[in-house]
């Protein structure tokens, strides 16, 4: 299942020959489709700032031999009340995942997860980590204050909870937008959205809780369908 899928994953970030490094990375996409689309989360993709326009969204996609090959990416759709986007990109095709057909994964199935943790840190080097499916459990979208209300926070109440996955395995930050797969037949469950963490966002690093969370992949389907 590794090394079917390993071909299909991205690094999805911005470009700007006045950056240093001029290659900034956001966080893990995945390819679907005709070969020319990819699945990410949408808090993955460069905020659009007057600065960050002068920075194009790109992808990069395995070449062989630690390789990466630079492509142009735009967003074709976004889901932004399930954190997900359908991006397009150029150049020749790329080996596609298969998106889950089942409307919702099983509590206790074998599952294993696929990014780029921590980013460059670590080297752009796939890493798989494997778990099981411990809950489907609604997501909780508590009132904001009146501090923090915005058109997000007012856009997430309108649509109400929703199912996630929470997953008895171990993601870092870069592994957001990253698949989560069903070990028995390599297809994709769900797409790496947050990682529970106590006390500050450092710990998530130190002190891992074990404890990630998923969007189910019939969203994705959803969105590729609507393009």
């Amino acid at each position: 299942m590794i090394k079917r899928a390993k071909p299909s994953l991205l690094l999805v970030g911005t470009y700007a020959e006045t950056d240093s490094p001029r290659f900034a990375f956001r966080g893990t996409g995945f390819v679907v489709d005709d070969g020319r689309h990819a699945i990410t989360n949408a808090h993955v993709l460069p905020p659009a700032s007057d600065e960050e326009r002068q920075r194009k969204l790109v992808i990069q996609v395995p070449q062989g031999d630690g390789r990466w090959g630079m492509r142009s990416a735009t967003v074709l759709s976004l889901d932004h009340a399930h954190d997900l986007a359908l991006l397009r990109f150029d150049g020749p095709e790329v080996p596609a995942l298969q998106l889950s057909q089942s409307a919702i994964a099983q509590e206790g199935q074998a599952i294993a997860l696929m990014g780029f943790p921590v980013g460059g840190a670590l080297g752009f080097s796939p890493v798989t980590h494997r778990g099981i499916v411990a809950a489907i459990t609604s997501i909780a979208l508590p009132p904001p204050s009146a501090q923090t209300l915005n058109a997000r926070a007012i856009r997430q109440l309108r649509e109400g909870a929703f199912d996630i996955l929470q997953l008895d395995a171990t993601a870092y930050p870069g592994n957001s937008g990253g698949p989560v797969f069903n070990l028995d037949t390599g297809e994709v469950l769900g797409i790496v959205n947050m990682v529970f963490i106590k006390g500050s966002k450092e710990t998530a690093l130190t002190q891992p809780t074990g404890i990630s969370y998923a969007i189910p992949a019939h969203y994705a389907a959803r969105l590729l369908a609507k393009r």
